[in-house]
């Protein structure tokens, strides 16, 4: 009796290709924001211009150990902010004068890097910012002295994402933008074309070229 002969048409079939889609914010680093470093600093090299390397989201949550329902509720709200699951963080050691015992638990954070890193950052200065009461641009001070940028967020609430109602309690966070140049001056020159509205300064608009 003849073998069937296996059909080859599944096989024959390319794979289908999945696109990834590239964050804006990627796409306005590579056509706007690298020449534009490049004319104010005068790199000759393209590898000297500086880039953001990651941002780490963190969220102190002192008050875990005694309430489970303000520790889900805060890993809950960082994972719709970031769209990545936090970590929970823990003392390192015992600190009695603040009544602090190893192990603890002291605050969840996310490290966020490529796309998920553009698409937090382009969601943070477009939508996240501009909703802050009486916002009067971010501080130039807040910055290392090794060309990283930290900022405080005084309330969640400030992201769309978050549905107030359902707010078990309103609380803050720090969000660090970490950079691959070690001069505040490069990282703060990055920041305002990547769309960071700094104090008495006329951010860019992301998408478009620097005025």
């Amino acid at each position: 009796m003849a073998k069937k002969k296996k059909s080859t048409e599944a096989a024959d079939q390319p794979n289908p290709v999945v696109e990834r889609r590239e964050p804006r914010l990627l796409r306005h680093y590579r056509d706007h924001v690298q020449s534009a470093l490049k004319e104010r600093f005068g790199f000759e090299n393209p590898h000297q211009i500086p880039k953001i390397e990651k941002v780490v989201v963190n969220v102190g949550v002192g008050d875990a150990p005694k309430d489970q329902k303000l520790l889900d509720s805060v890993l809950e709200e960082l994972t719709l902010i970031t769209g990545q699951r936090p970590v929970i963080n823990r003392a390192r050691k015992s600190i009695s004068n603040f009544s602090l015992r190893e192990g603890m638990i002291v605050g969840v954070s996310v490290t966020l890097r490529k796309q998920r890193m553009y698409d937090f950052l382009d969601h943070l200065v477009t939508a996240a910012i501009p909703r802050v009461r009486d916002f009067r641009g971010l501080p130039t001070r807040s910055f290392d002295g090794r060309g990283n940028y930290t900022m405080g967020v005084k309330e969640q609430i400030i992201f769309p994402e978050i549905n107030y109602d359902r707010v078990q309690r309103v609380h803050g966070m720090d969000i660090t933008v970490v950079t691959s140049t070690n001069k505040d001056d490069e990282a703060h020159a990055l920041l305002r074309e990547m769309g960071f509205p700094f104090r008495g300064e006329t951010p860019v608009q992301i998408g478009m070229p620097a005025a």
